[in-house]
């Protein structure tokens, strides 16, 4: 027998051997044996070939195993939950989930987020500075510079495929929001797909939000439907999938670590939750934002999340008291809170329900469970008074309060997509300053965190205040599973980590914090943080603004000191005192943003969010309808998102179907795109007479066909002409079929913006939320040859 064989990995990462002893990596000598080059590379001795298998000794192979004992590691990552929502950490929403970790593991109350979602995710799997690998906004605001790009590059490896090449099973839930709008078809390129990251399994939606009742999913590659289950709920059904393949791996290799991370969609907008969870809280907000908050900020002092000394900032001007409300204002407002707590709740539930999983397979103990709630401080993004349909606020539609009052029972209902008023974000962002999109202030960025492994934590229940930012969630990770920070992966030089490991922290509560530097930007908005004192700019455009920021101010802008190491809440502006200070922090700022990308800085909103496709534009970014006035699709063309299908808004156009229609009729969805509250849809009804309709903010136009389509080849057609110049103008719809005209409609207003965040173009069938009067996924019975779209 040969001796012992060369195994590769690092510290206890045991590969098979042909004989009974093994060694580890750090017994042997030779190139990657430190594990820092990925992937591994593969072991077996030459063996005998001989003429026979009888005269032939066979080679033997070493295959990858994770290091002994590593954990099992989930990490869940809620989204737009302020630091003062959970109960947890003082807030009004019962998080029992969150509890049980938190009296098992740790909390962290000096946490840090991005301020936005995409920023935060990608720090989080990379474990490098946002803008250092393109991420330094959401992909629908993305430009051409390298720190806003949308692109994570190969030299930024993310902790999945880190682990799912030492062997861990990977898998991704939910939420992903890190692939660029123009790879986002279903036509790929898939690399930054999450199954192109690392992530063996993906089951979720790809955008910055969906419907929870009507979701745009994918199962890896492929759009998927939801499920016919009664009540169906996004969040319970990614909790199903996600049990489910636990289970599965768990029970064909059971040695095999998991990795999971679990992004679910609450509790961003829209906040859609059964019913029973919104009636837990009724009347439980009826006080009003102003004094929630101080319930708030009580309990938190009780709970001792914040320090004996921590002062409660006070209300921003640019928001309203709640005493300044109408009464049918509050009681929208209300009602749209207690949907938002019982989303947060229901959320929490779910979470809940991949622990009792582990508990039940013997797996809890070992596995580091990683519970960060939110990816940004609360959402103001719902305006000064909220909204039954949230993309009312896109298009610049005002809702009636007096008028949502007689809807109040169907809020957080599939009929509904509606956000809460900015002033419940700044009550939920408790003691803090600002909401989500400020990066300046820990209203934007400070989020909670609780840790929990039973098997490593020795005093559970305590309190932690080191200094951490989403970044340290990698390294984390990987010195917990034993594994070394790669520096070259799949053949590419890895940059440098900019996360530090919070292990340290784990059973040493009192250890200073390893972070002393970090910067902090988002759309202009930013601050410098070293050694307990931050500088931070003066927020000037509100993101409850969202259509309306006016010009830039990155020239003018005013900058605030503190010291946070003795103002937790960053409720004193020390700039006058020390402008020495302030002005060593700000020259920091800059060499740290020219180090990570971070400039140009940018702080325009809308015109970065524009759908146009116009290239001459200054988002100058990739667009597969750029410069396309024709477009041809064929059956089974469907789940194309917005930004990759014709852009019909603000201009005349026309639709051209050429379809068969059997001897015994037709019915279904011909071409359609949006939903139920802002979409058009020409389809054939039960009776075989072609319709087109049109809705806008609830408001429906249709035009229906005087007589059934005849049997053979049909060609419907609808010509629009719209009123322009100018955005969100009328128009004249024309219905034709096989070149004759038979009826025409006036429509007064038409969407300005976006008909819809997460609904799609499909040919064939509506695959979501039904345009026109017919089931959801109508399906056309007949064959469609070809659907032609010509802009004007």
């Amino acid at each position: 027998m040969k001796t012992a064989l060369l195994t590769a990995g690092f510290s206890a990462c045991l590969l098979f051997a042909s004989s009974s002893t093994t060694v580890s990596a750090r017994d042997v000598a030779g190139p990657d044996a430190s594990g820092v080059t990925l992937p591994l590379p593969e072991v077996k001795t030459a063996g005998v070939t001989g003429r026979t298998f009888k005269d032939s000794t066979p080679p033997k192979r070493q295959w990858v195993k994770p290091p002994a004992g590593a954990p099992n590691v989930v990490v869940v990552l809620l989204d737009d939950v302020g630091f003062g929502a959970a109960g947890t950490f003082g807030g009004l929403v019962p998080t029992q989930t969150l509890d049980q970790l938190a009296r098992g593991g740790l909390r962290y109350n000096r946490f840090h987020t991005t301020a936005m979602c995409s920023p935060t995710r990608a720090a989080l799997l990379t474990g490098r500075n946002p803008h250092a690998v393109g991420w330094g906004v959401v992909s629908e605001l993305s430009t051409p510079y390298d720190g806003y790009i949308g692109i994570i590059p190969k030299s930024a490896a993310t902790v999945a495929e880190v682990l799912r090449q030492h062997g861990y099973a990977t898998s991704a839930w939910g939420k992903w929001h890190n692939t660029a709008v123009w790879e986002s078809s279903v036509n790929g390129p898939f690399d930054h797909w999450p199954t192109g990251q690392g992530f063996e399994k993906f089951y979720g939606f790809l955008g910055g939000e969906t419907d929870q009742y009507e979701p745009a999913l994918f199962d890896n590659t492929t759009p998927v439907q939801r499920s016919d289950k009664s009540g169906y709920h996004l969040t319970e059904d990614l909790a199903d999938h996600a049990i489910a393949w636990m289970q599965q791996q768990k029970s064909v290799s059971p040695d095999k670590p998991l990795f999971v991370y679990f992004a679910p969609g609450g509790t961003h907008a829209p906040l859609q939750v059964p019913k029973p969870w919104i009636d837990r809280f009724k009347g439980q907000f009826d006080q009003g934002w102003d004094k929630v908050r101080e319930q708030i900020f009580a309990r938190q002092k009780a709970l001792g999340v914040l320090p004996a000394d921590a002062v409660l900032t006070p209300r921003p001007k640019e928001l309203p008291a709640w005493d300044s409300q109408s009464p049918d204002e509050k009681r929208v407002a209300a009602r749209l809170m207690e949907t938002y707590a019982g989303f947060l709740a229901h959320t929490d539930a779910q979470v809940g329900r991949l622990v009792s999983t582990l508990k039940q397979m013997g797996q809890f103990d070992n596995t580091l469970f990683i519970y960060v709630v939110g990816d940004n401080g609360a959402s103001g993004e719902g305006g000064l008074h909220g909204h039954f349909h949230e993309i009312n606020s896109f298009n610049g539609i005002t809702e009636d309060p007096a008028t949502l009052v007689k809807h109040l029972d169907e809020i957080g209902g599939p009929n509904s997509a509606p956000h809460y008023p900015a002033g419940w974000a700044w009550a939920m962002d408790t003691p803090f300053q600002w909401v989500k999109q400020i990066a300046s202030h820990f209203g934007g960025t400070r989020n909670p965190m609780v840790v929990s492994w039973p098997k490593r934590i020795r005093e559970p229940g305590g309190l932690r205040s080191q200094f951490a930012y989403v970044s340290d969630l990698m390294p984390t990770i990987l010195e917990a599973a034993q594994i070394p920070v790669p520096k070259q992966v799949n053949g590419v030089v890895q940059q440098p980590v900019d996360g530090s490991s919070l292990v340290y922290s784990f059973n040493t509560p009192e250890a200073p914090s390893r972070r002393r530097v970090q910067y902090f930007e988002m759309i202009g908005n930013r601050a410098m943080y070293r050694d307990g004192w931050m500088a931070s700019t003066t927020p000037t455009r509100m993101p409850w603004n969202v259509l309306n920021w006016g010009p830039s101010t990155l020239d003018t802008a005013r900058w605030e000191l503190y010291h946070i190491d003795d103002d937790f809440t960053q409720s004193r502006d020390l700039a006058l005192q020390y402008p020495g200070k302030l002005h060593e922090l700000q020259t920091l700022f800059w060499q740290e943003a020219r180090k990570n990308k971070v400039l140009p800085l940018d702080d325009r909103f809308v015109e970065r969010l524009s759908l146009t496709n116009d290239t001459s534009q200054s988002q100058e970014r990739p667009s597969l309808t750029a410069g396309r006035t024709h477009f041809v699709y064929y059956q089974g063309a469907v789940g194309i998102d917005e930004a990759n299908a014709p852009n019909l808004k603000n201009r005349s156009y026309a639709i051209t179907v050429k379809a068969r229609i059997p001897t015994t009729g037709a019915e279904g969805v011909l071409v359609a795109q949006g939903g139920a509250t802002s979409g058009w849809s020409l389809y054939v009804n039960q009776a075989g007479v072609p319709v087109y309709t049109y809705v806008f903010a609830g408001r429906r136009t249709t035009l229906t066909g005087p007589a059934r389509l005849p049997a053979g080849d049909a060609e419907v057609r609808v010509e629009f002409r719209y009123d322009g110049p100018g955005r969100g103008k009328g128009g004249t719809g024309k219905l034709l079929v096989n070149g004759q005209s038979v009826g025409e409609a006036r429509v007064e207003r038409t969407v300005p913006n976006l008909f819809s965040i997460n609904e799609s173009f499909d040919v064939g069938t509506d695959t979501k939320s039904p345009v026109g009067d017919y089931p959801r996924n109508y399906r056309f019975t007949g064959t469609i040859d070809s659907v032609a779209v010509d802009l004007q």
